[in-house]
């Protein structure tokens, strides 16, 4: 019996093991191809998603690189988190430093793309790239990223709903981005309307078994409330 039992117990901390090296590979792949789509996006130039509209118009402000003013922002929003009383997870912090690396690293490696008929493949390949980074960063479970804390915190203290909070911080952001410079275009509404739909998608290709059953577990949160973002 107790060798019996000592069996089962090693082979449950192997499948731990195993999940938790499943788990962070997903992370980081995940954190890692969202800055890829975001650079994608950029150099599709047909229009950016909300927040990058915002980094984008700061990088043209401060002649940094849209990858560093992301760091940047990321690490103010999540300054944010320590009065709305949210707990930061390993992903979350992980997110304000990978995606925007990643983003300034395939900048620098994919060449400028001038033509229509290359530019609108890029923004297609941007987004579906995007929702399978999403799918793998939030089915990783380490933490939501910076900008989707403070939304869910904003909802929590304020009893507004996520919706109502999404849409005015998005809101802001992309006004204030535009005027400073930022990317508004077709682009911007594609990434809109489709990544809600592709996320999930990917979510449930990239669901992580559970410790204690075959079933898998995905975010605790539905795709529309948990969208990463840069």
């Amino acid at each position: 019996m107790r060798q019996a039992t000592a069996t089962t117990q090693g082979g449950y901390f192997v499948s731990t093991r195993r999940r938790l090296g499943r788990r962070l590979i997903q992370l980081y792949a995940g954190l890692a191809l969202y800055g890829a789509s975001s650079a994608l996006l950029v150099e599709a130039d047909l229009g950016l998603e909300p927040w990058n509209v915002l980094h984008q118009g700061l990088a043209e402000l401060t002649g940094l690189t849209i990858g560093v003013v992301s760091i940047i922002v990321g690490a103010a929003v999540l300054l944010l988190w320590i009065p709305l009383r949210q707990r930061p997870g390993l992903g979350t912090v992980s997110n304000v430093f990978v995606i925007g690396l990643a983003m300034d690293a395939t900048l620098a490696l994919v060449p400028d793309a001038h033509s229509l008929a290359v530019r609108v493949p890029l923004l297609l390949a941007g987004i579906v790239l995007n929702g399978a980074a999403t799918g793998l960063y939030i089915a990783a479970r380490f933490g939501p990223g910076p900008r989707d804390g403070l939304m869910t915190g904003l909802h929590r203290r304020t009893g507004r709903s996520i919706r109502l909070m999404r849409t005015g911080i998005e809101s802001a952001v992309v006004v204030t981005g535009f005027l400073l410079g930022g990317t508004i275009g077709v682009g911007t509404v594609l990434y809109a309307v489709s990544i809600g739909p592709l996320a999930q998608l990917f979510l449930r290709v990239f669901a992580v078994p559970s410790a204690s059953s075959r079933s898998t577990l995905v975010a605790g949160v539905s795709p529309e409330r948990a969208i990463l973002r840069p």
